[in-house]
């Protein structure tokens, strides 16, 4: 899963980073500004927000975030702890509201907790042809028959699926296998690919020529 950090401390921002990359992809920005250009171009499962930004108010961009539709799982990080402040943090749109300092084993719970309530309301579902899907167990099926793929080729699949049938580019892929931080070999994504390919069926994930990847549509 991918996680968008939005934090202007520092110290708090790495530790939070470090702490979370050995469980989930992680890209950290520190204003709102970054925050909104990162988004433009990577589709995120979680987001961890500060209120007290250099270029806004996280609650407002919240708000603002809600109303345009977007329902991508919210957790506020603040130290604003009065109950009133958590009310209007939760009303505004937060999923999950934690006090600073918290524990980080905690963040990681409640983290996987958001992960696990957003993908619920998903059923099993056929996503291609023979392959049925169960997002909550991140299961895989191809023909009746269970399929194990490692952790990065799940990101790989996962990844493929929430693009519904749409093309994804090596890019897109490339970044939800690791955080802005880590360099990638140029073949990663191929390997990958073919790897899921084998365990599965080649025509089940689809080259189109200088544009990327797409799941096989059912027939």
């Amino acid at each position: 899963m991918r996680l968008l950090l939005i934090e202007d401390d520092a110290m708090l921002g790495s530790a939070v980073r470090d702490g979370l990359t050995p469980h989930h992809a992680v890209d950290w920005v520190r204003t709102l500004a970054d925050a909104a250009l990162a988004r433009s171009t990577t589709a995120y499962d979680l987001i961890l927000l500060d209120l007290g930004l250099p270029d806004g108010s996280g609650l407002a961009w919240l708000t603002q975030l809600r109303r345009s539709g977007d329902s991508t799982p919210v957790l506020i990080l603040t130290a604003r702890d009065a109950v009133g402040h958590r009310i209007e943090g939760l009303d505004s749109g937060a999923d999950d509201y934690l006090v600073k300092p918290f524990d980080l084993d905690e963040l990681i719970a409640r983290c996987r907790a958001l992960l696990r309530r957003a993908s619920e309301h998903v059923a099993l579902r056929e996503v291609a042809p023979g392959v049925d899907y169960d997002p909550q167990a991140r299961r895989i099926l191809y023909h009746h028959q269970p399929v194990h793929l490692s952790a990065r080729e799940m990101a790989v699949f996962e990844r493929l699926v929430a693009a519904r049938g749409g093309i994804v580019s090596k890019g897109q892929i490339e970044e939800s296998l690791y955080d802005w931080s880590r360099d990638i070999d140029s073949n990663t994504v191929e390997v990958h690919i073919s790897s899921i390919r084998h365990k599965l069926s080649r025509d089940v994930i689809q080259t189109v020529r200088g544009m990327g990847y797409r799941l096989a549509t059912q027939t």
